[in-house]
This record gives C-alpha cells, sequence and structure tokens, in this order.
C-alpha cells in the first residue's frame, strides 16, 4: 500500500506552496533519537497535535510531539486559509440528526474554536482578515442561506450573517457566476502554515518537546494502567498516554479510526500579485467558498495574489500539472483572469468522514484521536487538540460532546472505499457540472 507521507512530497520538506515561500522562519527540529519519557506522546503536528501539545506543556505536563515531516507539513499548512464559523454540517442537519440541545452545543464548541484560533494567531503575530462569503448557485441555495442566517439569530444568538442577492454577491466577488447567498463577518482567513509555525514556537516556549523527520512505525498501547511505547525508526517515546493527530496520514497505525477517515487529495494555485488589474475581484479581501459539492474556494492575500482551490482526487498520486486541473474552476468563476500567470500550484491530503463531521473517539486504552475535519478543519482541529488535552487533565465535556456524534465505517472496507468514493465523487461531480 502506499504511504501518503512520501507518495507526494520529499522526505522533511515543505511542499512547494505559496504559504512555504512567504512562511514566518523556524529552525528545524531534531530527529527523535533513542528512549525519551514523557507523560503524553502525540503524534503529528498539524493544527491538532501542536494545539495539543501547547495546552499540555502550559499545563505543567511532559509532551513529546512527533512529525513525520516538518511542523505544518500537512494539510495544516497547505489549506485554503479559511476560518469558518459552525461545524461542516449546518445547524438544521445537526438539529434533525441529534436534536437542539446538542446542535447549539457544537455551534458553541465551534465559537470557541474561532475565538481559540484568533487568540494563538495574535500570539504569533499572524494576521486575520474577516468575513468569508457562501455563494450560491441556485435560488433554492439562496433560499435556505436566508433562512439559516434567520435562524441563527434567532436560536442561536449569532447576528453576524448578511444575506446577499445577486447584486450585492456580484459586488462581492466580482463575478456574475453566482446568485446570491450570504456573507458571514464573524468567520475569518489567514495563512495557515504560519498559524501552525507559531503554534509550534509556543509550544516549544512552553516546554513541549517537538521532533521532526521522525515518523512513528507502530505503537504498543499500554493497559488502562500501564505505559504506552511510541516507536520511530531510531527511538522511542514510554508515555502513560498517547494522542493520535495524524488526520488523512493515519496509516495503518489505528484501523478502527482510519476505517472511519478516509484520505482525500484537493487542490490550490496562487496568482501572481494582480496589482491594478482586475479592481472589482474582492475588494473587500472576503474569503469565498461555493455550493458545489467539489467545493471551490478563494481568497485574496496581502499582495493581491487569488488563492484559488478547487478540485479533488482520491488517487495516492497528485496529478502531474496541478495548474491544469485547477484553472478550469478559477476561470469558470473569474473568465477575466485568463491571461493571468499561476505561479504555484499544490496538493495537500486532508481527510473526511462519511457524515462530514469530524471523528473523535477512544481508540485504545489512554489513548484520544481526532481526525476527519472535511475540508472544516482549521478552527475546528485547533481545538480538537484543546478539547483532547482537557480530556487527558480529565475535564472531557467538550471531548465527549464531539466524540458522542455517530462516525460510521465507510462501506467497502481498505479495499474497496477508494473506488466507491470515486464512483460517489464522479456523480457528484456531474451533478455540478450539470447545475443540480
Amino acid at each position: 500500500m502506499t504511504n501518503l507521507l512520501y507518495a507526494n512530497d520529499r522526505r522533511g520538506e515543505y511542499p512547494a506552496s505559496l504559504y512555504a515561500q512567504t512562511r514566518q522562519e523556524l529552525e528545524p527540529f531534531p530527529a527523535l533519537q533513542g528512549e525519551v519519557r514523557a507523560d503524553i506522546a502525540i503524534v503529528g503536528a498539524g493544527y491538532t497535535g501542536l494545539s495539543a501539545a501547547l495546552h499540555l506543556a502550559r499545563a505543567g505536563r511532559r509532551v513529546v510531539l512527533l512529525e513525520a515531516h516538518r511542523v505544518g507539513f500537512g494539510a495544516s499548512g497547505r489549506n485554503g486559509g479559511q476560518m469558518g464559523s459552525g461545524q461542516r454540517q449546518e445547524v438544521d442537519w445537526l438539529e434533525d440528526k441529534l436534536g437542539r440541545d446538542t446542535a447549539r452545543r457544537l455551534w458553541d464548541l465551534a465559537e470557541e474554536a474561532k475565538a481559540l484560533v484568533r487568540e494563538l494567531a495574535a500570539e504569533s503575530d499572524v494576521p486575520v482578515t474577516d468575513g468569508i462569503a457562501h455563494a450560491c448557485r441556485t435560488s433554492e441555495e439562496v433560499d435556505h442561506a436566508m433562512q439559516m442566517a434567520d435562524h441563527l439569530a434567532r436560536h442561536y444568538d449569532y447576528d453576524k450573517i448578511e444575506p446577499l442577492d445577486i447584486d450585492g454577491m456580484s459586488r462581492l466577488l466580482g463575478s456574475e457566476t453566482y446568485v446570491g447567498g450570504d456573507l458571514d463577518r464573524g468567520a475569518g482567513h489567514l495563512h495557515p502554515l504560519n498559524l501552525a509555525i507559531g503554534m509550534a514556537r509556543l509550544a516549544k516556549a512552553a516546554g513541549a518537546q517537538i521532533f521532526e523527520n521522525s515518523p512513528v512505525q507502530r505503537i504498543q498501547h499500554g493497559s488502562a494502567a500501564g505505559k504506552s511505547t511510541v516507536f520511530t525508526a531510531q527511538g522511542q517515546i514510554v508515555c502513560d498516554q498517547v494522542i493520535l493527530a495524524a488526520n488523512g496520514y493515519l496509516g495503518g497505525l489505528n484501523r478502527r479510526i482510519a476505517a472511519r477517515v478516509m484520505p482525500i487529495n484537493n487542490y490550490i494555485v496562487a496568482t501572481e500579485p494582480l496589482g491594478n488589474r482586475a479592481p472589482e475581484i474582492l475588494p473587500e479581501r472576503s474569503a469565498v467558498a461555493d455550493t458545489k459539492f467539489v467545493v471551490n474556494y478563494w481568497r485574496m492575500d496581502e499582495e493581491r495574489r487569488l488563492i484559488f482551490g478547487g478540485g479533488e482526487t482520491v488517487t495516492y498520486r497528485f496529478p502531474q500539472d496541478i495548474a491544469a486541473l485547477v484553472r478550469p474552476h478559477l476561470l469558470s468563476v473569474y473568465p477575466q483572469l485568463a491571461h493571468v500567470k499561476l505561479t504555484h500550484a499544490w496538493g495537500g491530503t486532508l481527510a473526511i468522514t462519511m457524515n462530514r463531521m469530524p471523528c473523535f473517539a477512544r481508540p485504545a486504552p489512554n489513548c484520544l484521536s481526532a481526525s476527519g475535519f472535511s475540508g472544516h478543519g482549521l478552527a475546528l482541529a485547533t481545538l480538537a487538540g484543546k478539547l483532547m488535552a482537557q480530556a487527558v487533565q480529565g475535564q472531557a465535556d467538550g471531548f465527549d460532546a464531539m466524540a458522542a456524534i455517530p462516525t460510521r465505517v465507510f462501506p467497502g472496507g481498505s479495499m474497496l472505499r477508494g473506488p466507491l468514493l470515486v464512483a460517489g465523487m464522479a456523480w457528484y461531480g456531474l451533478r455540478d457540472r450539470l447545475g443540480f
């Protein structure tokens, strides 16, 4: 089976993305050598693992954080940089499936997640730009967006969403592709890799030990009262607790979680700085995500580069020409950029679940896991680390609220789930193209 850690990337290097080019400096951490003892070993230095390490270290725990490549190497350092409100599923879905009280609890946790990201971004000198628009393709979607804005204001005390008609959306986006939607002024966007790097600095300053280029080969879980051991090629960690924070790169470390969390690849391009060209595009610098099943999402950075994501695959390998894959999606929204140069194109591996809600679990004695954020992870993955840190310390209310959400095994098992998902994505992709 192909190892996703090395299928598309050079060992120990950030991918050649705009984010890697413009990242804050961070000296490499050493690889793990020999035996280390700790209270908690954390596998994966993305938002989830970094947040867990930071909060545990600040609580005085001995923490060791292991990363196979560099901190923020995976989806945390490659994503669209959008910090959305709520959960991946909207509150009407959550109310229908889980009830109003649970839906409200999950909404409040998501609000806590955004506040946590803003706090950590401020500590890390990472600017946050407010505003994410949700661009609708049909009048039915616009009506639903308006109903949700009213529902959130009435029942969730959230009045930061402004419904937009076709003219309002056109002015906000500089595109006539969509028929309306809304603008969430309580959401925001930022440089995602710099957030991860900032969290690593904070965790180190708090006393966490971080080891890079240290892929975990296996984990020997202890009994409820015993020690666990985490093995790398050149070392091992003997610890009381293990936190799994590898998301789409979990591989065979825990097959119970892997059966519920499916890695998929998503792709992003960045244009050259637009300067004075196309001033109509995103004049307020709001980020945007549309309502396609395979979502298009984009934002403008400080240099007026348009960062645009679109297109997904469930094959292990990235396509040879990522720009060629994403460009048609970009031009479907902004045909006026047909002659603009794309300076960067990169892919990333995220993880989805069957119901697109995160998978929180206790897969073994003294082991916690959170993954499968389904494209909504910038805020929720960061909160997940804090919730696991609290659970380790005996305050598990938040973790248990997320773990109570049912997560089903993908049909077909490890052999057939990929082909079945390919078929499903092909069907929904056809619906996108036909405008359904």
